[in-house]
């Protein structure tokens, strides 16, 4: 499975159901993309339409696995969100096209990522699908967030048990995957996975993050702000924030003499950090320089220095 050993047992059990003619009319991954979430849910969709399906899945070589590969087949169809959401507009001309025959006279199977950005309009329209799906079609929905997705469009489909990797199975895989032996699976809380940790590592990311922890680290020492921090892009300050989170988590793992009231308020901070982080996401602009001074301040005052 692509080198993701820890998606194998779901493909496995889809593929063995495809073999048996017992497909489900709606599947439900509710894996984060940077998991594999995506790549599996295509890789169903893709076994879905071979017409030669094997015990490993699609056999990659029928007409069926060559249109998916060059991307044309006209009986797959892809949603994602339009900006933030997954708007109404989307869902209906879908449901639509998923009312007409099959143009390679077999299945017809869309693939709706991440799947919790469904509004309620269009988690509505997309309802009826899911209650009358129709003959020989398959829905596949990817969610980086199952528990943000209505428990209406949920419970209509067969869940996909995927079991996460755990952090030292993931530091094996990105040795592997990296060819380093240094580790890097740290920063998994702020990237979201290991596909997404190579990305990081590959594009520059992964170096700026590590160059927040060390700035956290610094500055929450001093009662100062570093440099590096005073230089944070928009677009850096929720990286940036999530760091700062992993930093003082691992002081309260780490630093088991911190009297109990300050170990108490330090944990408190550190909910309220990430409070910070989401709010973001509402706000149109963001004064870093401001918020990350106040972090500084409101932890040293914790401390008691």
């Amino acid at each position: 499975m692509h080198n993701l050993p820890w998606l194998k047992a779901a493909h496995d059990g889809f593929i063995a159901q495809l073999n048996r003619q017992q497909v489900a009319h709606a599947y439900l991954v509710g894996l984060d993309a940077g998991y594999g979430g995506e790549m599996l849910a295509l890789d169903m969709a893709g076994a879905a339409l071979c017409s030669q399906i094997g015990q490993s899945g699609a056999c990659g070589n029928c007409k069926s696995c060559q249109l998916q590969s060059a991307n044309s087949h006209p009986d797959f169809y892809q949603i994602e969100a339009d900006g933030s959401q997954i708007k109404v507009d989307q869902i209906r001309t879908l449901c639509q096209k998923l009312t007409s025959t099959s143009q390679q006279g077999g299945r017809r199977v869309a693939v709706i990522l991440n799947c919790e950005r469904l509004n309620q309009a269009s988690a509505n329209a997309l309802l009826k699908t899911l209650e009358e799906p129709g003959k020989d079609i398959v829905l596949l929905l990817q969610a980086n967030m199952p528990s943000r997705l209505m428990a209406t469009i949920s419970s209509r489909c067969q869940r996909i048990q995927v079991k996460i990797p755990t952090r030292l199975e993931v530091k094996t895989w990105l040795a592997d995957a990296l060819k380093v032996s240094d580790d890097f699976s740290w920063c998994l809380p702020v990237v979201g996975g290991p596909l997404a940790l190579v990305s990081a590592v590959e594009s520059g990311r992964y170096q700026t993050l590590l160059d927040f922890r060390k700035a956290w680290a610094q500055s929450l020492s001093s009662g100062h702000l570093c440099d590096t921090l005073q230089i944070v892009t928009e677009k850096q300050v929720s990286d940036a924030i999530k760091v700062l989170y992993l930093v003082l988590h691992r002081k309260l793992i780490k630093d088991q003499n911190l009297d109990p009231l300050k170990r108490t308020a330090l944990a408190a901070f550190c909910a309220d950090v990430m409070q910070q982080e989401k709010r973001l996401s509402v706000m149109s602009t963001v004064n870093s320089l401001g918020l990350f001074e106040g972090l500084i301040i409101e932890y040293t005052k914790l401390i008691g220095r």
